[in-house]
């Protein structure tokens, strides 16, 4: 006999119930590396790495979190998600002090690379906890939510680090990060699980699942909803470069430009619970479509633009579109994982969506490279269409039932 969390009957859920434990570490997580994503490349340029080395190192979160999802399916697998967490907390906070202590652009890069070996076990694990603790019918909702607590944090990270570096210097912002850190490992290791009850383990476990099996049993689904959520991923992660990037080729300074990314953040991050919201109610397709449909016309409209006023009105649809479909991601993955091997299933997903994250910028950049920057964002607009269409072709109808 032994403790397993069993998830509480659905007529009697509220998401208040695991609010502390599901989305607290998120919240904390988020701001942490809010906190010290502005000035990443900032710190590698004050340790003496040249412009296209501080770009590499910045892009070593990204690609850290690419080769960890598997290896962090296979931990959250052998050990829990909760110990996965907690364990992802202190990997984390070990490469911020290398990030502190580094003396050259070398062990800074290591520092910076645990954090996104780190962040790939951390949004596993959480996500993974949430198929398990939410009822069916508020699945859509728990994860909009993840999605949003961690926008949250990415949002207020920039600016709590920003009073921090006004009185300590740059290592404020990673100390900040520490503490965020480590607050967000002890929600993990402290809160109990929401509805232990005793049940009985002692029949012999289920065989483990390979990663070979589950492609071979999903592997449809991976190359059509799979290909579609990268295809979201590559227009999120282009979305990031072009703003800036267009503001520039229309003349707008530094502060213009920071203007307009915050204020379509704070829509952004609005919108998270209605979105998901709608997808229990009416099914994850009257999220998906408008989602993808919204931000590509909007980055087809971007290079039509020719000042403030008219970059501003892009961007906040843009970041409407986007907040909208705060957590589709993981809602999608979350219905298309099997019991049986969920965790094991979900990395893969993961490592697609990822792909994606990090093919898409290079798509971007080459485009632009051999034809121009408005040919390049409007590429990028013309990928959303293309995934509205195959959410249209292959996302199911109506509320998800089983």
């Amino acid at each position: 006999m032994t403790f397993l969390y069993v998830p509480p009957a659905p007529e009697s859920f509220s998401l208040r119930q695991i609010a502390l434990p599901a989305f607290g570490p998120s919240l904390l997580f988020g701001l942490g590396e809010g906190a010290i994503f502005p000035i990443l490349a900032i710190s590698a340029r004050d340790l003496g790495a040249s412009s296209a080395v501080a770009g590499l190192i910045v892009a070593l979160v990204g690609i850290g979190s690419l080769i960890a999802n598997l290896p962090a399916a296979a931990l959250a697998t052998r050990y829990g998600e909760r110990k996965a967490l907690v364990g992802a907390s202190l990997f984390s906070m070990l490469g911020l002090v290398f990030c502190l202590l580094a003396s050259n652009p070398w062990v800074f890069g290591l520092g910076v690379f645990m954090v996104g070996l780190a962040s790939a076990v951390f949004l596993l694990a959480r996500q993974t906890y949430l198929i398990e603790a939410v009822p069916l019918h508020m699945r859509a909702r728990a994860m909009s939510t993840l999605g949003g607590t961690m926008r949250i944090g990415m949002f207020i990270g920039p600016f709590a680090g920003a009073g921090l570096i006004h009185l300590m210097g740059l290592a404020g912002a990673y100390w900040l990060s520490i503490l965020a850190m480590l607050g967000a490992g002890i929600i993990s290791m402290t809160v109990p699980d929401l509805a232990p009850r005793v049940v009985n383990t002692s029949t012999p476990a289920a065989p483990k699942i390979s990663m070979l099996a589950i492609l071979r049993q999903h592997g449809r689904i991976m190359l059509t909803l799979g290909i579609a959520t990268s295809l979201v991923s590559a227009l999120r992660a282009c979305r990031q470069i072009v703003i800036p990037l267009w503001a520039v080729q229309i003349g707008l300074d530094a502060t213009s430009t920071a203007l307009i990314y915050g204020a379509m953040g704070a829509v952004d991050m609005l919108l998270f619970y209605p979105a998901g919201k709608v997808m229990d109610q009416h099914g994850r397709l009257w999220v998906a479509l408008p989602c993808m449909l919204i931000m590509g016309f909007s980055l087809l409209a971007m290079p039509w633009t020719t000042d403030f006023n008219s970059l501003l009105i892009v961007c906040l649809v843009l970041g409407f579109g986007n907040g909208i479909g705060s957590g589709i991601l993981m809602t999608i993955g979350a219905d298309a994982s099997p019991r049986e091997g969920r965790t094991v299933f979900l990395g893969l997903w993961r490592q697609i969506t990822d792909l994606g994250a990090s093919g898409g910028p290079l798509l971007l950049s080459g485009l632009t490279a051999v034809a121009s920057l408005a040919a390049g964002i409007s590429a990028i607009g013309g990928i959303g269409l293309l995934a509205a269409w195959m959410f249209w072709r292959w996302l199911p109808r109506g509320p998800v039932t089983q």
